[in-house]
């Protein structure tokens, strides 16, 4: 299962202090223009050490592309890359060999295979996910050329929450600061708790909201193949994700239905809806309106404050974390919800139409 998509596949390796993560796209169209300052940008959206509210690693994280372009162009042959650890300080994690860590993967990984890579996390590490974010920023170019665009945000650091719709923001702001929320003052005061928390020793969750807009109708399979649920499945293979939810969601579950359903209306000679609170999505299938959801992030696991815990033989001990760790994941997370989402649509499509645009 280290394998994502249908048609588009992305096909991961590599853990957190290996030598490499990478990954080979098989099922990208041929002739897309490839922008590899575009897929590096999205790269160092995702990277760690970009500011104070996340882990001090520092990783060039710099992609180098294997196979399946040519004069900068896809050929439609798998895309083979590689991008090389050169800042592992895995001496950090020697307290942790024979101790699992609380709400971390350590026990489930020694369970199932016998054996774990207790370093950084191994397989289970969150730096498995640049290779998400470079299948994501491919399909983000493909895409390109059917007029869809992704966007993701931060919404909620801890109590810290925006009180308004998506569409009362401006999202271009969203890179203006390093929270990634497109409320400069909200941005500011999540930055300042963010700090606060790390100054304890602990860490602290949130939301974060993605948008995608152009998306056309008909996308989507019945029954088995639900867009939300494909978009469910993707969030939730994120690291650190409990939660996922699309259009009204949880938060207007008080409604009656003639409250909530989505009026359609002839717009001018096309079909339109006077509301979007089905989140772009009705019967499993898009609808052609902005396709929204929201998903939700644990604190980070690892807390630099002492924990009681067991060691590998069963017996109770105590385990404080030493290292470089993100006191919250959502800053670097909102390139990967945008990554994910645009997989996802894109192999959707391709499954709805042909395999080339």
């Amino acid at each position: 299962m280290n394998t994502f998509g249908n048609i588009f596949r992305l096909t991961s390796f590599g853990e957190s202090h290996g030598k490499a993560i990478g990954g080979v796209i098989d099922g990208f169209p041929a002739g897309i223009a490839i922008d590899t300052d575009f897929v590096q940008r999205e790269l160092d959206r995702r990277r760690p050490g970009q500011s104070a509210l996340t882990t001090a690693r520092k990783e060039a994280d710099a992609v180098e592309f294997l196979s399946g372009i040519y004069d900068g162009v896809s050929t439609g042959c798998p895309i083979g890359f590689v991008v090389w650890n050169t800042n592992q300080h895995s001496n950090d994690y020697d307290n942790m060999k024979d101790v699992f860590r609380p709400s971390h993967a350590d026990y489930t990984y020694t369970q199932k295979y016998g054996i774990r890579d207790h370093r950084g996390g191994g397989r289970s590490s969150a730096r498995e996910t640049i290779a998400r974010t470079v299948g994501g920023a491919l399909a983000k170019l493909a895409l390109r050329k059917l007029g869809i665009r992704v966007t993701a945000f931060t919404s909620q650091v801890g109590p810290l929450k925006l009180d308004k719709d998506y569409t009362a923001y401006d999202l271009s702001r969203i890179e203006e600061n390093p929270v990634r929320c497109p409320d400069p003052e909200m941005a500011r005061q999540m930055g300042d708790y963010i700090l606060k928390v790390k100054g304890e020793g602990d860490t602290v969750g949130g939301v974060i909201t993605c948008v995608a807009q152009g998306c056309p109708a008909g996308l989507g399979e019945p029954a088995f193949g639900k867009l939300h649920a494909a978009l469910g499945s993707a969030m939730l293979s994120i690291n650190a994700v409990k939660g996922f939810e699309y259009g009204q969601g949880f938060g207007n579950m008080d409604m009656k239905g003639s409250e909530q359903n989505d009026i359609l209306f002839n717009d001018h000679g096309h079909i339109g809806f006077r509301t979007n609170r089905s989140g772009g999505i009705q019967g499993g299938i898009s609808n052609g309106q902005d396709i929204y959801f929201r998903v939700a992030f644990k604190p980070v696991a690892t807390i630099l404050t002492e924990q009681p815990t067991v060691d590998k033989d069963g017996n109770e001990t105590t385990l404080k974390a030493r290292g470089r760790h993100d006191p919250c994941v959502l800053p670097r997370a909102v390139p990967i919800v945008e990554a994910m989402t645009a997989m996802t649509l894109l192999d959707y499509y391709l499954l709805d139409k042909t395999t080339h645009l």
